[in-house]
């Protein structure tokens, strides 16, 4: 593929992943993508997704944007029986991949929440962090002179700041809702979404992921005019809901913790679960081949011996040992016990991946004595607070939702209340 340019080799990887013909992709591995991830990697990931929705139909054309380092970002729509996904690439000059990963599909059709009241704030487009491992980001700020609370939005893995999934954005619903009852808030790309070479990187840790942009997040916020510098507060959705009471250990002058389906159980035992639940959904050759490798790697994630002598490509999500060995160090309950600060839970009912009987089981045991802790589950929400009936299923995404508006109520009126600083 040397001297095609980023749109034709994105173009020929997607059809040679719709012919299984997985070994040509990792041909085009750079080394640090070849060191994380495999033909084997790749098959798994493109046929459990194709045993969900169905036989390729049609591919849309590549769309290209600059994505720093060199590289160039291409997204190529991809349309099946029953759904669709979006294969998303960073290419280099000489054809090599440095990123690959598949998407939910995506949409411009985002339409703002009824309850986002868009003349009662601001928006402006911010970088955050320094260097070459900064990220841009979104500012938005209620109309007036304030002061108001703040918060920085976490997202887990690597999402854009507005945590896009098909056509919903359900961090733009928040900074949006919320904004609209005077709340300003922060988000930003994730650090592995601008710069995905990173995750892959030894070395990397959870820590690197969150700590460097989120606490330069919070500053940014604290040093906004119209902001109560001593009212800034970060929210973390899933693993950054696990992430949220690190941050704030980190920096005393973040006022306190919202986690939104915070994980608690270990990542990998939830890992197995999770693969497991999807395979009962749409079971198959496909999705049992994704079990046996989930669990697998999650085996080897948990062995005692784990070094970072073990390659990435043979570890759950192609992430590092010192990833995984720093989660091990990590106790996210334990962590926001021994916070001086007011800490909010959410949770959703219909929730599979993040499970009120087992995550939020243990936000509930170890902070039970905490009076200054709220916790609150919606009976109708799933994973993203997408109000919904039935079993949770990854193919609700695929269709127009907003954040339910008792979520966003909830926030801003715990920010606002007394005992935050108001």
């Amino acid at each position: 593929m040397t001297g095609r340019g980023p749109a034709a080799v994105a173009a020929a990887v997607v059809g040679w992943a719709a012919q299984r013909r997985f070994a040509d992709v990792a041909e085009l591995f750079a080394p640090r993508l070849r060191a994380v991830a495999s033909a084997e990697t790749l098959r798994v990931g493109w046929e459990g997704e194709i045993a969900r929705i169905g036989p390729v139909s049609a591919v849309g054309g590549p769309v290209s944007e600059p994505a720093g380092a060199g590289l160039v970002r291409v997204r190529v729509p991809v349309t099946c029986e029953r759904g669709g996904l979006t294969v998303v690439m960073s290419v280099d000059d000489a054809g090599l991949l440095h990123g690959l990963r598949l998407a939910p599909p995506e949409s411009t059709a985002w339409e703002p929440p009824s309850y986002a009241t868009a003349d009662r704030f601001t928006e402006r487009e911010v970088t955050i962090g320094e260097g070459p491992l900064a990220v841009p980001g979104t500012l938005t700020v209620p109309a007036g002179r304030g002061p108001w609370p703040g918060l920085v939005l976490l997202a887990s893995g690597p999402h854009d700041r507005d945590l896009t999934a098909g056509p919903n954005k359900p961090f733009k619903d928040l900074a949006w809702g919320l904004a609209s009852r005077g709340v300003a808030v922060a988000r930003f790309d994730k650090v592995t979404h601008t710069h995905p070479h990173v995750g892959a990187e030894p070395g990397f840790t959870m820590a690197e992921e969150y700590l460097p942009h989120a606490l330069a997040a919070v500053r940014l916020l604290q040093q906004e005019r119209t902001v109560d510098a001593e009212r800034v507060f970060v929210a973390g959705h899933s693993g950054g809901g696990k992430a949220a009471p690190r941050v704030a250990a980190a920096d005393a002058s973040i006022a306190g913790v919202v986690s939104l389906a915070g994980d608690t159980v270990p990542l990998s035992r939830s890992a197995v679960r999770v693969v497991r639940y999807l395979a009962e959904l749409g079971p198959g050759p496909a999705t049992t081949s994704a079990v046996e490798a989930t669990t697998r790697q999650a085996a080897l994630v948990e062995n005692p011996e784990l070094s970072p002598a073990i390659p990435a490509s043979d570890l759950l999500f192609g992430w590092p040992a010192s990833y995984w060995l720093d989660l091990r160090g990590y106790d996210p309950v334990a962590t926001a016990a021994a916070l001086d600060r007011p800490i909010l839970i959410l949770q959703g009912a219909r929730d599979y991946q993040v499970t009120a009987d087992g995550d939020l089981a243990r936000w509930q045991a170890g902070l039970a004595d905490r009076p200054d802790v709220t916790i609150r589950v919606y009976d109708a929400d799933d994973h993203m607070f997408f109000r919904g009936k039935g079993p949770s299923t990854p193919a609700a995404y695929e269709s127009p939702q907003h954040v339910d508006p008792a979520v966003v109520a909830d926030i801003a009126g715990w920010l606002g209340s007394p005992g935050r600083g108001n």
